[in-house]
């Protein structure tokens, strides 16, 4: 006889874990299910001490998250599956049985269990927040709704493949300016630290003024040698506070606004999440979801706190009596022709068709914006590259024109 460790799920869809001895894992499995327990790990019990340490730490070093390539492809399984008219629950098991990521199968795994014991799909996913996130959740609770899950992991797939391409190209983008600041920076902190304090030496030999430029960085030197540990414990101590404000509601919803405030890359940011609502939106309409409903649900997919929370201030406004397009236009979301175009499908009644039409816009824009990213970037760099030319060259050349000068006086 055995031992054999077991995780799974009651009845009532609470995980459960313990300890049972038997000849074999089946037997296990099929004592749990006798005990209506869904088993989700068996796994037998090694009484090795130097085993158990080695698969502890391969238990710990194991990845842990799931890459947005996994996720995309992850969607159009469960697309091409659903459209097909695979059941939700045979297809979880079949791609979780089939997956590589062990982590991701665990997962997958999970939602599957809870979704045998009467879970709906957006509540067994919600309870794996650092995979599915509250778009992902959205978007699924949307599909389940209208009852077409097969499009809402369509969808998902064309968002995630969006995301991707963005951060792709933004990589590409930066990816040059980067290496060149990075150089800049170091060849500035090599200047800073070993040739200007050279060159105070030297002045001081003469008991010549330094210029103001080459005194700034003497004095910056000075303040990174002596107090380098102060900025690291800022910097450190800066950063973690950052994200847990962001975590938090109101750090939440003022980081989603000064996003969509940055320059070149903010009104990118915007144009993405107004295209995930107008798409939704015309989804849900057009499955004969209440306009309310499809609303309150949209603030959610959108991906941004800030254009969610105008969102549910338009809901708010159809709740009082007015139009569609008159709540779209007090939210400053939208441009005029994109109003005038819901203003349209409101008069012919083909509002879902228009709203299409709308997302289909804002997709073309952001396809332009990432091609034309790399170009937005380049005066910037060179920007700051001549700053920090100038920077250097004041703070160099001009102590040596003064060094020559002050050998002349002397001589």
């Amino acid at each position: 006889m055995a031992t054999f460790l077991y995780q799974g799920r009651d009845a009532g869809g609470a995980k459960v874990s313990g300890k049972v001895q038997s000849s074999s894992a089946d037997a296990v499995a099929s004592e749990l299910m006798a005990q209506r327990i869904t088993p989700l790990t068996i796994v037998e019990q090694v009484e090795s001490a130097q085993v158990d340490v080695l698969g502890e730490l391969k238990s710990r070093l194991r990845r842990k998250r799931v890459e947005l390539d996994e996720l995309i492809i992850f969607t159009r399984q469960m697309h091409s599956l659903a459209k097909a008219g695979v059941p939700i629950i045979r297809a979880i098991s079949g791609l979780a049985e089939s997956h590589r990521n062990a982590y991701f199968r665990e997962v997958l795994q999970d939602v599957r269990s809870s979704l045998e014991s009467g879970q709906s799909m957006a509540t067994a996913m919600n309870t794996h927040p650092k995979v599915f996130n509250r778009l992902f959740i959205s978007m699924i609770s949307v599909g389940e709704n209208t009852g077409q899950i097969d499009q809402a992991f369509r969808q998902l797939s064309n968002y995630l493949e969006l995301e991707r391409e963005t951060r792709k190209r933004i990589k590409q983008a930066t990816r040059y300016p980067t290496f060149v600041l990075v150089a800049m920076a170091v060849a500035l902190a090599i200047i800073n630290l070993f040739v200007i304090p050279a060159f105070s030496k030297v002045f001081q030999q003469f008991h010549a003024q330094l210029p103001l430029p080459t005194r700034i960085l003497i004095g910056t030197s000075n303040f990174f040698q002596h107090y380098w540990w102060l900025v690291l414990i800022l910097i450190v101590g800066g950063l973690v506070a950052f994200f847990r404000w962001k975590k938090t509601d109101t750090g939440e919803v003022t980081w989603d606004r000064i996003k969509l405030r940055l320059p070149i890359v903010g009104g990118i940011f915007e144009r993405i999440a107004l295209a995930r609502f107008t798409r939704t939106f015309a989804m849900m309409y057009r499955a004969g979801v209440p306009l309310l409903q499809t609303l309150s649900i949209n603030s959610a997919s959108v991906g941004n706190r800030h254009i969610g929370n105008a969102i549910l201030k338009m809901r708010d406004g159809i709740e009082r009596g007015e139009a569609l397009t008159r709540t779209a236009s007090a939210s400053g979301l939208f441009t005029p022709l994109v109003l005038q175009m819901m203003a349209v499908g409101e008069e012919t009644g083909a509002l879902d068709d228009l709203f299409v039409e709308v997302a289909e816009f804002y997709e073309q824009e952001v396809d332009y914006d990432l091609k034309q990213l790399a170009s937005a970037i380049e005066p910037i760099l060179i920007v700051a590259m001549g700053g920090m030319v100038l920077v250097l060259a004041l703070g160099v050349f001009l102590p040596m024109w003064e060094l020559g000068a002050a050998a002349q006086g002397r001589g």
